[in-house]
């Protein structure tokens, strides 16, 4: 039996991302004014997502990778930026997912990566900054959001569960 191909895998990242994003922009707005801090490590979530899409689309990044960004901004970029994503991955297949792509980096660096590398990166990179974004919540005495894939994949009724909700400090 064979299992989902690189592509199914790298389209599950990235429903997860959407999802996960979702649930922390919630957790951002829902209650006093989040620290800055937590908003600027988001926004880096989104300004290095939409860096790296810049690159595959062979485009000018249209924010910087730590770009200024409100909660209000926040959300419609992050609207904006899984949109461009879903758009590149209906688009993408296995040959070139497995392909190069050539980029120069911020400080002038020329580089060529194979795709599926960059979007492993930008999916795990985000990951990163959104337990970064929770642990400033929390210390902020707010609350975080569970953004861990298997939250993810045990309420997605795509994954063949049923929706339910994680017990709290249940991974």
């Amino acid at each position: 039996m064979e299992g989902p191909s690189m592509l199914q895998t790298i389209r599950r990242l990235w429903d997860h991302l959407a999802w996960a994003d979702d649930r922390l922009l919630k957790a951002l707005e829902a209650g006093p004014p989040p620290p800055a801090e937590s908003l600027r490590e988001y926004a880096h979530i989104l300004g290095a997502g939409e860096t790296w899409i810049a690159r595959l689309e062979g485009r000018p990044a249209t924010v910087p990778v730590w770009p200024q960004l409100d909660l209000p901004q926040l959300r419609r970029f992050a609207a904006e930026l899984h949109a461009a994503y879903s758009r590149y991955l209906a688009a993408l297949d296995e040959v070139r997912l497995l392909g190069e792509a050539a980029y120069t980096t911020t400080d002038g660096t020329a580089y060529s990566t194979p795709v599926q590398d960059i979007l492993l990166q930008v999916a795990l990179h985000a990951q990163y900054h959104r337990g970064k974004v929770n642990l400033l919540l929390r210390h902020a005495g707010l609350a975080p959001a569970a953004t861990d894939y298997i939250t993810f994949v045990r309420s997605a009724p795509a994954a063949g569960t049923e929706v339910t909700q994680p017990k709290p400090g249940v991974g």
